[in-house]
């Protein structure tokens, strides 16, 4: 079923004999189509998701596929959404699997999200400690019987009418890994590069302390805002999981505690020994942290940066003629090295320190080469045709802004750095959006972040869309002209008729 003519395409057909009655379109995305569906046999509506039959080809994926669905269906938890049945069905002359799940009236965890984001500038960290305890307690119960998510990240958690979270799509990541060859040849992934653990990026085998490192980098986005890694490409994105320190969520949001501080820190440690040792015990924490109360309302910081792959580049490819300098200068740390055995994947963590990169560049660059040849084959094989574009966002607008230019100082007060025309991004980011994965109506926003405001107006106006305020802000990091904030945010999920967006624009100038 290719994605373009799938949208409502099997709505009014059925599966199974006839059993589940394909009615309504939910949401499809670059793997599957999921839609509601009234099962006639027991008198209720589910809803099932069609995996497009390009990847029903290979045996091997349906029989990998099938065996992970059947051990998914033996997971029972208020958290986590049922799985009731499975099959495959022959479509237009094509293989096509499916999986019957529970249906959950709700709405995915990026929306409730981005509805936070909105009102307050992140979630409430209250509200995200108890989230995240929720998403670690399905956790708890699928790594008990071995089941590890290898793809947590807001999109596969739902969060219904009554604020219970539901976290799906357990599986599908592990059956995708024995169909590499229709993966590669169809643009599929195995995992999201922004919630990417270590060593699912340099393609080492995984265990639970894998999906608690993603659980760690939900848990900084629900508390900022923002993605603790971001970059222009999916590479770039995965070095950074393995390269850099990500910033403390206390330095976006103020209202962020050091004890939340050190939650976060533990759970995006590089090797995965340093991490809590099973999902119980960070969730654990989690609700700790959370019953010392002190979660004030998010106070985030204007412009504040985030670690962005850039260190990572610098290091790996230096410019021309000059010899890289130490990792230390640039906040990277040396891949971690490989996991201390241990009796079993939820044994007791051994602390080991990392490496910090911090000798002579020629002892280092034998280890850093290393790595990073380990990693372009492990994320070439990984991630492939991305319809991950958070690298740009929309911006500019077609006609008039219907706001205040950034304000240029003609006299170059002291202090002040002038525009960086090299920040740019692509006008196709907003002609060509990607489409969202859980409503076809919708698109996903580009990120604006750090990109010259020019480049971002000719990006938004390629698309129609409207730049209605601009809001100078005093800074001299980034300089002149460069957009550090943007709402709608990044990723955030919206229909082209909601395509207005605020900026927040640098002057160039120091804060006064």
């Amino acid at each position: 079923m290719s994605q373009d003519g799938a949208q409502g395409r099997y709505a009014g057909g059925s599966v199974a004999g006839g059993r589940y009655q394909l009615r309504d379109l939910l949401g499809e995305g670059g793997m599957a189509s999921v839609y509601l569906a009234y099962d006639s046999a027991l008198d209720r509506q589910v809803a099932i998701k069609t995996l497009h039959t390009e990847l029903g080809r290979e045996q091997s994926f349906r029989e990998r596929f099938r065996r992970e669905a059947q051990a998914v269906a033996k997971l029972s938890h208020t958290n986590i959404v049922s799985v009731f049945d499975t099959g495959e069905d022959t479509l237009d002359g094509a293989v096509m699997p499916y999986i019957v799940m529970e249906y959950v009236e709700g709405q995915p965890l990026g929306s409730v999200l981005a509805s936070d984001v909105q009102q307050y500038g992140a979630m409430p960290a209250d509200k995200a400690l108890k989230v995240t305890a929720d998403v670690l307690a399905a956790l708890e119960v699928s790594h008990e019987m071995g089941l590890v998510h290898r793809d947590i990240k807001p999109g596969n958690v739902m969060q219904t009418k009554r604020g219970v979270v539901k976290v799906m799509d357990f599986g599908i990541a592990r059956a995708m890994q024995s169909g590499v060859t229709s993966m590669t040849q169809t643009g599929m992934v195995v995992g999201t590069p922004q919630y990417l653990s270590p060593e699912q990026a340099l393609g080492r085998a995984v265990d639970a302390r894998s999906d608690l490192y993603s659980v760690g980098i939900m848990l900084f986005q629900l508390l900022t805002g923002r993605l603790p890694f971001d970059a222009d490409s999916p590479l770039a994105i995965a070095y950074a999981h393995v390269q850099e320190e990500p910033v403390a969520p206390s330095t976006v949001n103020r209202a962020v505690t050091p004890a939340m501080d050190a939650l976060v820190a533990r759970a995006l440690r590089k090797n995965p020994n340093e991490r809590f040792p099973s999902a119980a015990a960070m969730r654990d924490e989690c609700l700790r942290v959370l019953s010392a109360g002190q979660t004030g309302a998010p106070m985030i910081v204007p412009g504040g940066p985030v670690s962005s792959g850039a260190g990572v580049g610098s290091a790996v490819f230096p410019p021309v003629g000059q010899t890289p300098p130490p990792a230390a200068q640039h906040g990277v740390q040396q891949p971690y090295q490989a996991p201390t055995p241990q009796p079993g994947p939820y044994g007791p963590a051994t602390p080991t320190p990392a490496s910090t990169g911090g000798g002579g560049s020629r002892r280092n660059t034998p280890v850093l080469v290393g790595a990073i040849v380990v990693a372009l084959l492990a994320i070439g094989g990984l991630l492939v045709a991305l319809s991950l574009d958070k690298d740009e966002d929309p911006g500019a607008t077609a006609g008039g802004t219907g706001g205040t230019e950034a304000q240029k100082d003609p006299t170059a007060a002291p202090g002040h750095k002038g525009p960086d025309l090299t920040k740019t991004i692509d006008p196709k980011k907003c002609s060509q959006p990607t489409e969202s994965s859980d409503d076809p109506e919708k698109f996903e926003v580009p990120n604006f972040t750090y990109k010259n405001i020019q480049s971002v107006k000719a990006c938004v106006q390629a698309a129609g869309w409207k730049i209605m305020t601009q809001t100078p802000v005093d800074e001299s990091t980034y300089g002149e002209g460069t957009v550090l904030e943007q709402f709608p945010p990044a990723g955030e999920d919206i229909a082209a008729k909601d395509a207005e967006f605020t900026l927040k624009i640098s002057t160039g100038n120091p804060p006064q």
